[in-house]
């Protein structure tokens, strides 16, 4: 029996299915998103790079805080799905979940100053409106880790708030909840990646209710929603290197393009090097080998 299931949702990388019985089948695309603009080149087995480090992870967190994951070994899925047969092509990139009630944020755990935080402290010395200490370079450490949620937009860019701004949206309770689980799983997974010779800037995920209970959705700590710098690379005021989207979003900052669709054509050296990065990341984060995920070509 073929797998057959209405689709719930197509995102910038994932696909989502309706699996009944509050379950979703969420399946990781090759694609690769920036400043908001999904490229027309896959990355090859970026999908499967996002999915095994995403189950990684949840495995590794899962005494801080809940997750969905319910599989991702096709062959389970499948029974769990009445004997429906897992499409070869989602091997390795598809997982079964429980379908949660989202909060309406993109929850950002920041350590060092990069990104959108970096371009707001040069204008103003602040971060998402936060007064911060002068001084600060490109790749500074923070004084501590700080909690920085945007809006998820539906279309176009998502918008940077600050805590009071997360408290009007979701409420006090959820708000703090969401912050402590989050510093909490930021100083786990910068440990993590410290003991692999890796800087985890910052990271983003996502949280929502199930049963009542607080849990960690979509994907966590990959090199799409994280900055991941080699440590021993790191100068204060320079653009460290990275194994992440920043090279390419350094790539397309550097082409004519006014960052609206259709994006720029990526180049095979561009696309295999990226391919690379986020392997080594998996690797090295998680001592796994990718070859030794579901989905492997022979």
């Amino acid at each position: 029996m073929t797998m057959d299931l209405p689709r719930v949702l197509s995102g910038k990388v994932r696909e989502l299915y309706d699996a009944g019985q509050d379950r979703l089948v969420m399946v990781a695309s090759d694609r690769v998103s920036a400043f908001d603009v999904i490229m027309a080149e896959p990355i090859p087995d970026k999908g499967r790079v996002l999915t095994a480090m995403t189950c990684f992870w949840f495995d590794e967190m899962a005494d801080v805080v809940a997750g969905t994951l319910l599989a991702a070994d096709p062959v389970e899925i499948s029974a769990a799905l009445g004997g429906m047969a897992v499409p070869p092509e989602w091997a390795g990139r598809a997982v079964l979940v429980r379908r949660a009630e989202m909060l309406p944020l993109e929850c950002i755990v920041r350590g060092y100053l990069a990104g959108q935080a970096w371009e707001e402290y040069e204008r103003s010395g602040r971060v998402h409106g936060m007064e911060m200490p002068g001084g600060l370079l490109l790749a500074s450490k923070l004084e501590k880790p700080i909690f920085t949620p945007s809006t998820k937009a539906a279309e176009g860019h998502d918008l940077n708030i600050g805590m009071a701004e997360a408290v009007d949206l979701v409420g006090a309770e959820s708000a703090l909840a969401a912050q402590a689980v989050c510093l909490e799983l930021y100083r786990r997974a910068a440990a993590r990646a410290a003991a692999a010779g890796f800087i985890l800037a910052d990271t983003q995920s996502e949280l929502g209710y199930v049963d009542g209970v607080l849990c960690l959705c979509d994907e966590g700590w990959t090199p799409d929603s994280s900055r991941l710098w080699p440590a021993d690379a790191v100068v204060p005021g320079t653009t460290p290197p990275a194994f992440d989207k920043q090279p390419l979003r350094d790539w397309l900052a550097e082409q004519p393009w006014d960052r609206t669709p259709p994006p720029p054509p990526l180049p095979p050296e561009v696309t295999t090097a990226m391919s690379r990065r986020y392997i080594a990341a998996y690797e090295r984060v998680t001592g796994r080998s990718l070859g030794d995920w579901y989905g492997a070509t022979t």
